[in-house]
């Protein structure tokens, strides 16, 4: 019963723990996310502008060939256990990805991932140590340098990113999202948009204003979905220490049944073993003064 009370302080803690951790997380992504919106509201309003754009980031017309080359997939995991199944989920994800799509040049963000994958011995183009229990704007931005390096060079004819979307709560979810090459839906709906009609000067193009603005939106989407996983893991590490603080609660009221069990069972022979000596005292002394 000591040794179980003694754990569930230590889950108690890691529930806290786990509890600050994502708070101060979301606080730092929304923080940062008028900046990622404006960047987005500029892509948007540039796109409304025009038909088309010969842009390397966008995606192909439809009537040229499709893109079938190397893909390039980041896939965030945590650094530590304990998380429930949050590591499994992401990873059980990235295993269904990487049989769709056998040629791929793959970066991990986490040790679990790190581990795993090398386990397997499936090779790993980029590790990037820390990053999952220290998400920030600067370590996104790094991770998207090395990204577009491979994208820019033709190493990676498209980028994924897998990592944990929390919903809410209760629901977290693996997500594959394709972060290169875009499509014109990704920021202009038809369906809702109106096209500007006064003409925009760009200079000097507009490519290389949408060229621009598209690292920054990239640094942007992968800091979010860093941010994202990280929430995701101090939730489903929250939700973990509390089953184990549950389970604690189970065995010690179990355990104490079975304490109260033997010490009244203990109890009960002494009480037994007092009454037959003093009975057996009795019919001693009896004996002697008959």
């Amino acid at each position: 019963m000591k040794s179980v009370r003694d754990t569930q302080k230590i889950t108690n803690a890691m529930y806290l723990i786990a509890s600050m951790k994502m708070r101060k997380a979301k606080q730092d992504l929304d923080n940062t996310r008028p900046y990622m919106d404006a960047v987005a509201s500029e892509i948007k309003r540039i796109l409304r502008t025009q038909d088309h754009i010969d842009s390397k980031y966008f995606y192909p017309d439809e009537n040229e060939p499709p893109l079938s080359g190397t893909y390039a997939m980041l896939v965030i995991t945590a650094d530590k256990g304990l998380a429930g199944a949050y590591n499994q989920n992401i990873l059980k994800k990235a295993e269904e990805t990487l049989k769709n799509h056998p040629a791929f040049k793959l970066f991990v963000v986490g040790e679990y991932g790190r581990q795993y994958f090398t386990r397997r011995h499936i090779p790993i183009e980029k590790n990037f140590l820390y990053t999952a229990q220290n998400p920030s704007i600067e370590r996104a931005r790094e991770i998207n340098l090395e990204l577009q390096k491979v994208y820019d060079s033709g190493e990676a004819e498209k980028i994924y990113v897998l990592y944990t979307n929390m919903k809410n709560g209760m629901v977290m979810e693996p997500v594959v999202y394709r972060l290169l090459p875009f499509h014109r839906s990704n920021f202009v709906s038809p369906t809702v948009e109106k096209k500007i009609k006064q003409p925009f000067e760009f200079v000097p193009s507009v490519e290389e204003a949408i060229n621009g603005l598209v690292p920054s939106y990239m640094t942007g989407y992968i800091y979010s979905a860093l941010v994202d996983s990280f929430c995701s893991e101090q939730n489903a590490r929250m939700t973990a220490m509390s089953s184990a603080n549950d389970n604690a609660n189970q065995v010690l009221e179990q355990l104490g049944k079975e304490y109260n069990e033997i010490r009244q069972s203990v109890i009960t022979q002494e009480i037994t073993e007092v009454t037959s000596g003093a009975r057996a005292l009795r019919r001693s002394r009896t004996e002697r003064e008959a």
